[in-house]
């Protein structure tokens, strides 16, 4: 920095205090130009200043109070609402549309695609998408002004569900909105000028609300100016009516009545004193941006939400009643037009949670010894269950309960979202070390099976599968949402999962020399923290989740059977071989006819030995062998009539019962049990590796990774 600031001659007008905005800018301009301009010269950093020095001065170009209302005619969106502005931030990220199980869900990409935007990937969210829809669907409802807007938006549901995560998004989404989405807020000056004036020398400043140009229009004339405003970008497609609520705060209004009585009425003079500027949320300037969280009530006051005296300025102003020995940089004050976040809002003692209820029904709060002063902030907290229970129960809290909208955030129920959150954070390119296939899976299986509620009609795991988009037989859709429908509290009990993160850490971190990192690593660590967990006081519970882990490492050893199998048996001309053949016996069979013997060359009936002993492979019983032909033809002509090709491949359940088959057929060729032993002589050693290449090639493995599952499904 020190290098390239001797370049920036052409900000050497501006004031000093600017330095770190002139920072924050050249960072991002060289974000934007990367890769677009050469800088082979000391020169080009010169070039590169007077771009920035330019964007710099049109960035905070000050305009009168007539430029703005006019810039407001041509597009009113610098006027919206903290409500709307939100809104309109998360809707214009973008939207996908998808059904499950016949209802119409939203995916918003705002918080499923945080890059898309400029966010955080590692803050993406998975497997919310109802709730986000109803958080959308309440900021739309105050974005119109239908009631949400006096409401406080509470995210309730249990540890390491996303509610920080959710609101964290919406903070940083702010900031960057506001960077290419104008706000406008004024400044007084040459209030020195003003005889009688008392105050400090520099008497020049900007609103401490950062409160919209639009307040210090005469109340006479707003109407007029409001409805010439609407009705220009109404025309232009406007979805929002742009009005003026609540008052300037009260340091503003005490200099717009001083100057007012100076100029004995004349506004257009009393505007002399107004510069109208941008400006740009940010937690960490304290602008837009307001967070608040529960500490010992004894280091805590009310102060902190709503600002406090200056006794400072006392000695300038001669009362501690003046407006201007009030500093408005309570969190309350500073989120004024942005996000007001309230962490573990229901732990607050009640004399903080008695500050929002005129925050926000009518968007006022009251300063200590101080007048009455407007706000415009979406207010969102976030709570877990014990705190929202003693709310529920306390009945001396009806106020605020009547001012509250609960959006539950759950645990997500779905295994292929919750394996999202996990490869999110630990993927090839933050880990060091080959995380073998199904590590993170059975991990996800278990985290999902401790949340799920016990069925009447299906297994736990059966409800899992359904959950996450598969079929099982006779269990149609309706009876899906049935099993939703009758568990009521799912999802707000179970695994956290931070929980699952700290055991795979453990496990990636747990041997240095270890190369990979294997399921049996994790279902070890997972198992062990249960002992030590501080939320899992319970020991009936830990012997729960004991039993699940072991359901979790039954659904792991089927799959690992199935792949050693596929990777043995996994010929496919072989393959293709065994699948004709079986499709030529049933069609025999469903038609009543016979098939020739290629061997002998006369006509025979079908193979039912041979159909069976495929069929049986997948569970199809004696009872069930019509229905599966059946429909298994019924497929194989969709296929033909798409003009697609069927193979050995195309049917799921097929590809299954052959592969097993064929692993039955072959088997002897290759001793596991020597494998197990570590007794293998060159030959087997030759049919080793092929099977390993295999499981590299067509799941992921890597040959530390295949050794270990190839032994283990040999100890089976």
């Amino acid at each position: 920095m020190p290098y390239i600031c001797q370049d920036l001659k052409i900000l050497s007008n501006f004031e000093i205090i600017f330095i770190k905005d002139v920072k924050i800018l050249l960072l991002r301009n060289l974000n934007k130009i990367k890769g677009g301009i050469t800088m082979k010269k000391s020169d080009d950093f010169s070039d590169l200043c007077k771009k920035i020095g330019k964007e710099y001065q049109e960035l905070y170009k000050e305009y009168t109070i007539h430029e703005y209302l006019q810039m407001l005619e041509e597009d009113a969106r610098p006027a919206r609402t903290a409500f709307q502005r939100i809104y309109d931030m998360i809707v214009e990220s973008g939207k996908e549309k998808y059904k499950e199980l016949g209802e119409e869900i939203v995916r918003y990409k705002f918080f499923s695609n945080p890059e898309s935007w400029g966010g955080n990937q590692k803050d993406a969210i998975f497997g919310l998408e109802k709730s986000l829809m109803k958080l959308v669907e309440h900021l739309k409802n105050g974005a119109y002004k239908l009631g949400a807007e006096k409401r406080i938006l509470l995210l309730h549901g249990p540890v390491g569900s996303s509610k920080s995560t959710i609101v964290r998004l919406m903070k940083r989404g702010l900031e960057k909105y506001s960077l290419t989405n104008p706000i406008y807020t004024f400044e007084w000056v040459n209030m020195e000028d003003i005889p009688g004036y008392k105050g400090p020398k520099l008497v020049n400043h900007v609103c401490q609300m950062h409160e919209d140009p639009l307040k210090l229009v005469d109340k006479k004339f707003i109407e007029d100016v409001l409805k010439r405003i609407n009705e220009a970008n109404k025309k232009k497609g406007y979805k929002y009516k742009v009005e003026v609520e609540g008052e300037l705060c009260p340091h503003c209004k005490f200099n717009y009545e001083q100057l007012m009585r100076h100029y004995k009425g004349d506004w257009n003079k009393v505007m002399e004193h107004i510069r109208v500027k941008r400006f740009f949320i940010s937690e960490a300037e304290r602008i837009g941006i307001g967070s608040f969280q529960p500490r010992d009530e004894k280091n805590q006051d009310s102060t902190e939400l709503t600002g406090n005296i200056d006794y400072r300025k006392i000695a300038f102003f001669g009362s501690d009643s003046d407006p201007r020995a009030f500093n408005l940089d309570g969190e309350l004050c500073i989120a004024n037009r942005g996000l007001m976040e309230f962490i573990e809002i229901l732990k607050l003692e009640t004399a903080f949670l008695y500050e929002l209820l005129s925050a926000s029904q009518e968007h006022v709060i009251k300063p200590k010894k101080f007048a009455l002063t407007s706000i415009d902030e979406v207010i969102i907290g976030h709570t877990n269950e014990a705190e929202f229970k003693k709310l529920q129960d306390d009945r001396f809290m009806e106020a605020l309960k009547d001012r509250t909208i609960r959006i539950d955030i759950p645990y997500n129920l779905k295994l292929d979202n919750e394996i999202k959150i996990y490869k999110r954070d630990y993927n090839e390119k933050t880990v060091p070390k080959h995380i073998a296939p199904h590590t993170i899976e059975v991990a996800s299986i278990w985290a999902i099976l401790t949340r799920l509620e016990e069925p009447k009609d299906v297994t736990l795991l059966q409800k899992l599968k359904l959950y996450n988009g598969q079929t099982i037989p006779e269990f149609t859709e309706s009876a899906v949402k049935k099993l939703k429908a009758e568990a009521i509290r799912e999802g707000l009990d179970g695994i956290s999962p931070r929980y699952i993160q700290d055991a795979i850490a453990q496990a990636i971190v747990s041997d240095e020399e270890e190369k990979c990192v294997n399921p049996f690593m994790v279902l070890k660590r997972l198992k062990e923290n249960l002992k030590t967990s501080t939320l899992l006081g319970n020991e009936e519970l830990k012997l729960k989740y004991e039993e699940l882990l072991k359901l979790a490492e039954e659904e792991l050893r089927e799959k690992l059977i199935d792949e050693v199998q596929i990777a043995i048996s996994s010929d496919e001309r072989e393959l293709a071989e065994l699948c004709n053949k079986y499709i030529q016996n049933i069609k025999a069979y469903r038609k009543r006819e016979k098939i020739e013997d290629p061997l002998t060359g006369r006509y025979v009936p079908p193979d039912e030995k041979l159909m069976r002993s495929i069929e049986e492979k997948i569970g199809v019983s004696e009872a069930q062998k019509d229905e599966f032909r059946a429909q298994l033809l019924e497929f194989i002509g969709s296929l033909e009539i798409e003009g697609k090709k069927f193979d050995y491949k195309s049917n799921e359940q097929l590809y299954k019962a052959l592969t097993k088959k064929l692993f039955e057929d072959k088997k002897d060729r290759i001793n596991l049990q020597n494998v197990f032993n570590g007794l293998i002589d060159s030959e087997e050693q030759e049919k080793l590796d092929i099977i390993k290449a295999r499981l590299k090639k067509n799941f992921g493995y890597c040959d530390v990774c295949a050794s270990i599952v190839l032994t283990y499904v040999a100890s089976i």
